[in-house]
């Protein structure tokens, strides 16, 4: 591996923009390292750090980064497709959007379906034999989280092709739409109580974000500090004057939440943060530019994805093993309690690269069909297996035998039925590859 990082790293044109991919892999570190902190495990349960000492929710307006790596999303898929179109590599009769979902979806949903694979295989086993209650029960049902953010990357990527054509014709007016929608949104679920118009920030807030880095791809954010200024002044005025909470991540209990559905605090904090890391580009660029930071980028990069599949279940591993060995646990946010912190990310962070060990090699990008495709079977695949894959973020796999279900959007789903929407999608998107369609 370490070979081919190196070839790969000196492979690397001159001009390739090395800072987002900085921003990739530090955006998706700093969530791990967001979630191993916020864990407030004891015998009884887990809870979240923030709930506990309410002042730490401020912190949430540095480490909520997720926006970051949307941008991100945003600037590569721009290239992505554009790139399909300059090569042509539709075909006669092929369908450019069926070629570029499955160029951006095999190393996203060959190491989930593995995830997925592995963990709801356990969860029957552990029901079967009669477990799933303590921490077993909570961990069955919490590791499916992070799947949510596969679901959102999903929708980006199916959304890429019309929204940068709107990008391409309308530029900011695009952005502003989307915005808008966002608003207007907030409005009707604050201002009118209208049920379930909430859900539409899922689309309207996080597209926002995903449409400044089409913006960025054509050198359109010149003004990043105005960007990041007016972005933390929104968040601001709408949390001291609002309805919207202090913390940019979900809290237990809350009645409204910043992250689910998104708000328009949020947006806003998006908007501050990709200000933030533009003023930042420069020196960004110069830091990524030093042969080994970018041979770590480059090695950290190909094991992304696998890491933030399994970095919960890394976390709440270390958390049983102490509990199985009879260690007891100290109080969440007292003195003992920070002094073990430490040692227990250390513990995460092993047996995390141990489960990447054991499944990297599902990230590695498999051959690309060489055949065209269809485009309507593949926008139908990625849209069963974005509602698949929020609807088992929502559920998780515990109370499999019970029928346990959550409410997507308005409707109840069960894990069985998330996993096998999920499955068909991705049978669906790969069956694209092998079936013409008319051009795009």
């Amino acid at each position: 591996m370490g070979s081919s990082v190196r070839e790969l790293a000196e492979a690397t044109p001159d001009t390739r923009d090395r800072y987002v991919d900085l921003l990739r892999v530090a955006s998706l570190g700093t969530v791990v390292l967001g979630h191993w902190l916020m864990a407030a495990v004891t015998a009884d349960g887990v809870g979240n750090l923030l709930a506990i000492v309410p002042q730490l929710q401020l912190l949430t307006w540095a480490l909520q980064i997720m926006p970051v790596f949307f941008f991100v999303g945003g600037f590569s898929h721009a290239l992505s497709y554009r790139s399909l179109h300059r090569n042509r590599q539709e075909g006669p009769g092929g369908s450019v959007y069926a070629a570029f979902l499955r160029a951006r979806l095999r190393r996203l949903l060959r190491p989930t379906m593995v995830f997925i694979g592995v963990w709801g295989a356990a969860a029957l086993i552990i029901q079967l034999l009669g477990g799933g209650s303590g921490l077993t029960g909570v961990t069955l049902r919490l590791v499916t989280q992070p799947l949510w953010f596969i679901g959102i990357y999903l929708a980006m990527v199916a959304f890429t092709p019309p929204l940068l054509k709107l990008h391409e014709r309308y530029g900011w007016a695009a952005f502003g739409a989307l915005a808008a929608g966002a608003v207007a949104v907030d409005a009707l679920r604050f201002g009118l109580g209208v049920p379930y118009v909430e859900f539409m920030n899922f689309a309207f807030v996080w597209l926002a974000v995903h449409q400044l880095g089409f913006l960025r791809a054509d050198g359109r954010l010149r003004l990043p500090a105005a960007l990041a200024v007016s972005g933390l002044a929104g968040a601001v005025a709408l949390v001291a004057l609002g309805p919207y909470p202090l913390s940019m991540v979900g809290m237990p209990g809350e009645k409204v939440s910043n992250m689910a559905p998104p708000t328009l605090a949020l947006l806003c904090h998006g908007l501050w943060l990709v200000g933030a890391v533009e003023l930042l580009r420069g020196p960004g660029a110069r830091f990524v530019a030093r042969p080994r930071v970018w041979r770590t980028v480059v090695a950290a990069n190909g094991i992304a994805m696998t890491a933030f599949l399994w970095h919960l279940t890394a976390m709440l591993g270390v958390y049983g093993a102490l509990l199985a060995t009879g260690t007891t646990l100290p109080d969440p946010a007292s003195s003992a309690w920070w002094v073990q912190t430490p040692l227990r990310i250390a513990a995460a962070a092993v047996l995390t690269a141990a489960l990447v060990a054991a499944f990297r090699t599902f990230e590695r990008p498999a051959p690309a069909p060489a055949a065209p495709g269809s485009g309507p079977l593949a926008a139908l695949g990625i849209t069963c297996c974005l509602l698949g894959v929020l609807g088992l973020s929502m559920v998780g796999f515990a109370g499999l035998l019970e029928g346990r279900s959550a409410m997507l959007i308005a409707f109840p789903v069960t894990a069985p039925v998330a996993v096998a929407m999920t499955l068909v999608g991705w049978l669906l998107v790969e069956r694209s590859g092998r079936l013409g369609g008319r051009p795009a």
